[in-house]
């Protein structure tokens, strides 16, 4: 296969692979978020103290981690067939992806949030600021940067969960590799999904770099 052939087929799978990254990124965003500001909300001694269903979370989380994400796509098969209608495709790759990346992402948001000075918190609480205030304020305002830090390597861990996922149908880069680049030994193929990836991580870890050092001197 010559290099021409390769760009032609790098193209699209390049735009399967974003799509699908920055979709499960949005979403674990989202969950990640909600599920690590309610892990310090209902810890003994937090504004919302709920020691049973702080305890119900850690386990899903750490159930969550302890699945290896080849093991959990498979695993969860019959739900993303019930989200998205097949279980083969860029759309149903991004079900396990999210799925995956949450319990990470929310352990790195509770991590950010603990590092927030407590005499900050008690300061706002004598003010008379309210939980809402307080959580959307004082916390994860403080915490910004360590967010930003956090769900950039969330999101690269989610660049590496996608191509596994191309090794079960998954599309994108990662079903390149295998499919031409693996199976059928085009080694022009494998070489440039890698260069992509490479350069692929390294574009958003710059800039995720810059946003947290830019919100850090803020």
């Amino acid at each position: 296969m010559t290099w021409s052939e390769t760009f032609e087929l790098l193209g699209p799978a390049l735009q399967e692979t974003v799509w699908m990254v920055g979709l499960a990124s949005l979403f674990t965003a989202i969950g990640g978020l909600v599920i690590g500001v309610l892990f310090v909300l209902t810890e003994r001694g937090g504004l919302l103290p709920v020691p049973r269903l702080n305890a119900v979370l850690g386990l899903i989380v750490n159930l969550g981690r302890s699945v290896p994400f080849l093991i959990l796509m498979v695993a969860i098969m019959p739900f993303t067939r019930l989200v998205v209608g097949t279980s083969i495709g860029t759309e149903a790759a991004i079900v396990p992806l999210t799925v995956g990346a949450i319990p990470f992402f929310a352990r790195i948001v509770e991590t950010a949030l603990r590092e927030v000075p407590a005499d900050v918190v008690a300061a706002t609480i004598a003010m008379g600021a309210t939980r809402r205030e307080i959580v959307g304020k004082v916390l994860l305002r403080e915490a910004l940067p360590g967010l930003i830090s956090g769900f950039t390597i969330t999101i690269i861990a989610i660049i590496g969960y996608s191509a596994m996922a191309g090794t079960v149908g998954g599309g994108g880069l990662g079903a390149l590799a295998v499919i031409y680049g693996y199976q059928r030994f085009e080694t022009n193929v494998m070489i440039a999904t890698v260069v992509v990836l490479v350069l692929l991580v390294q574009l958003i870890q710059m800039i995720g770099d810059l946003l947290a050092r830019r919100l850090s001197h803020r």
